[in-house]
C-alpha cells in the first residue's frame, strides 16, 4: 500500500508541475507576474537563463530537423509533437522562474522557486542575514534541508547554488512541498544578493553581514 501511495504522490506531483508550467507560460505571455501590490520582486533566474535559453534553442531546432530528416510519417509526427511539448515545457519552466520572483514587503520575505515553492519568513523572525555563494550536494533538487547543531537549515537552491543566508531568532514552522518542517535558518539564491542583504538590514529586524 505504501508503494501505491508513493506512486500516487509522484503522479499528483507531476500533474501539478505540468499544469503550473502552462500557468507560468500564460503569465509570461500576458506579462502578469505573480507580484501582489505592496511587494517588491527579487529575481533569481539570471544565472540559469543562458543555460535554459540554449536548451530552448535546441528544442526548437529539433522540430524542423525531425520534419526534414525522418522519412516515416508516423514517427515524424510523434517526434514533432514531442518536440513541441518539450519546447513549451522549457519555455514554461523559465517563465515560472521569472513570473514567480521572491517577494519582500513590509512584514514578510517570501522565498520562492517558480509556482511550486513559496516559503514565508516574517521579517521579525530574522536574526542575521549574510551574502556568500555556496554549492549544495545536488544540482537537481530545489529544496535541500540539512540538519545542523542549531536545527534544520532549509536550502532553496537554483542549480545547486545559494548565496543569501538567513538565520532565524527561533525555530519557525513552515509548510513546504516536502511537508511541514521547523527550520532555524534558510538559504536561497538571489540575482543581487548584497542589495537584498542591505534591504533586509534596513528593516531594522536583522543584522547584516556581507
Amino acid at each position: 500500500m505504501t508503494a501505491w501511495r508513493q506512486a500516487g504522490r509522484l503522479i499528483r506531483h507531476a500533474f501539478v508541475f505540468e499544469i503550473n508550467i502552462y500557468k507560468s507560460l500564460l503569465r509570461w505571455v500576458l506579462r502578469r507576474p505573480s507580484v501582489p501590490p505592496g511587494s517588491a520582486p527579487i529575481g533569481y533566474a539570471q544565472m540559469v537563463t543562458p543555460v535554459l535559453a540554449l536548451w530552448i534553442f535546441g528544442s526548437a531546432l529539433e522540430i524542423p530537423v525531425a520534419h526534414v530528416l525522418v522519412p516515416w510519417h508516423g514517427v515524424r509526427i510523434a517526434l514533432i509533437i514531442l518536440g513541441v511539448w518539450g519546447l513549451l515545457w522549457m519555455i514554461g519552466f523559465l517563465a515560472g522562474l521569472r513570473s514567480y520572483p521572491h517577494l519582500l514587503d513590509a512584514d514578510t520575505l517570501r522565498v520562492r522557486s517558480g509556482p511550486m515553492h513559496d516559503i514565508a519568513i516574517p521579517l521579525a523572525a530574522i536574526a542575521r542575514v549574510s551574502s556568500r555563494e555556496s554549492s549544495l550536494p545536488s544540482s537537481m533538487w530545489v529544496l535541500q534541508p540539512e540538519t545542523t547543531d542549531a536545527g534544520v537549515h532549509l536550502n532553496v537552491a537554483v542549480s545547486g547554488q545559494v548565496n543569501v543566508h538567513v538565520a532565524l531568532r527561533q525555530p519557525l514552522p513552515v509548510i513546504t512541498r516536502k511537508g511541514s518542517m521547523t527550520i532555524t535558518a534558510i538559504s536561497f539564491w538571489a540575482d543581487a544578493p548584497r542589495q537584498l542583504v542591505a534591504r533586509l538590514s534596513s528593516t531594522g529586524t536583522a543584522g547584516a553581514k556581507t
